[in-house]
């Protein structure tokens, strides 16, 4: 049986590197490895992403369908309109990252006993921030971060990978507002991996596995990174 987490004898790959994951024929890709930069970049390239608990090793997953976020579908409720109207959250991005991923592993959600956002996951998604591929938005309210989003930007495409929010309506402030600057910024579209009800809220759809990778294909070389 595998070791939990990253294989310690696995080559560090920085992001100068590449590894080539085996063709995608089902929703798990491959198990094992690690979190390193080249590995992580290498997944993200390929339309792979790493998902699994805390007590299993790295798993490599490709869902299909897939949930999506075009730019001209992006929801704002009225709700919303209105606390964006009256300015309740002052939204940043980039400004603190740490306790923003944190704050995603540790927040309570209803059905799960624990959380994917392990501590290999913390580490490895902090240096890729450190090297400009993650960021995050902060929402903050009074001062306080009361809620916010992280993912991964290459080229035309954001990976959208976990939210918190401590007060209603938080991490929907920080996750628009980064939408917004995303998609002005030549995004062609958000990768929410898979559906919620919530993200279906905002706009996020379903499409094929094989019609996101040629998406992925078109969209990820099409500018340089960044927010």
């Amino acid at each position: 049986m595998k070791r939990a987490g990253p294989d310690p004898n696995f080559p560090y790959l920085t992001e100068g590197e590449r590894f080539n994951f085996p063709p995608i024929k089902s929703d798990i890709v491959a198990v094992g490895g690690n979190l390193s930069p080249g590995m992580l970049l290498s997944a993200y390239e390929q339309g792979i992403f790493p998902w699994y608990n805390e007590y299993e090793p790295v798993i490599w997953q490709s869902p299909d369908p897939r949930f999506i976020i075009f730019p001209q579908n992006l929801h704002v409720s009225s709700s919303m309109k209105k606390i964006f109207k009256k300015n309740i959250f002052k939204v940043t991005f980039d400004q603190d990252f740490p306790s923003v991923i944190v704050n995603c592993a540790s927040i309570h959600r209803s059905g799960q006993d624990g959380t994917w956002i392990t501590r290999d996951i913390v580490a490895a998604y902090t240096e890729m921030h450190q090297l400009g591929y993650a960021h995050s938005a902060e929402s903050y309210l009074n001062g306080q971060l009361a809620g916010g989003c992280y993912g991964i930007r290459l080229g035309g495409v954001f990976f959208g990978e976990s939210m918190f929010s401590k007060v209603p309506n938080a991490s929907k402030a920080a996750f628009l507002t980064m939408a917004f600057a995303l998609f002005a910024d030549g995004v062609k579209f958000i990768d929410c991996q898979v559906y919620t009800k919530h993200l279906e809220s905002l706009g996020g759809e379903s499409i094929t596995r094989a019609d996101f990778l040629k998406l992925l294909k078109d969209a990820i070389f099409t500018q340089e990174h960044g927010v």
